[in-house]
């Protein structure tokens, strides 16, 4: 399994707006292959800034499944105008985990 990773910072005031519209966006990349879940966390101390999580089979299930899919296309058409900068999207495999036992 795949970690996308991705600071989203959103201009200032649209914060409900993107987070409305995240929420319509969620059901397409959530019917491509190889997805396997996602969490949007705000952060506390910017509350422009938010952290995308979304975990994928493998890269390509993202790079190649989603960014060519008409599903990419509507998510663009409803998040990617909120963003400034726009985003660093980076993945990452994992390590070591740990959970409390």
């Amino acid at each position: 399994m795949i970690l996308e990773v991705a600071i989203l910072n959103v201009k200032p005031g649209l914060q409900k707006e993107f987070e409305k519209n995240f929420r319509l966006a969620s059901d397409y990349i959530s019917s491509i292959k190889g997805y396997m879940g996602l969490t949007l966390r705000k952060c506390l101390e910017n509350e422009n800034q938010y952290l995308l999580l979304v975990d994928w089979k493998d890269v390509e299930s993202h790079e190649i499944g989603f960014r060519q899919s008409p599903a990419y296309l509507k998510w663009k058409d409803l998040l990617h105008h909120y963003y400034e900068p726009f985003p660093t999207v980076e993945h990452y495999e994992t390590i070591f985990e740990g959970f409390k036992k």
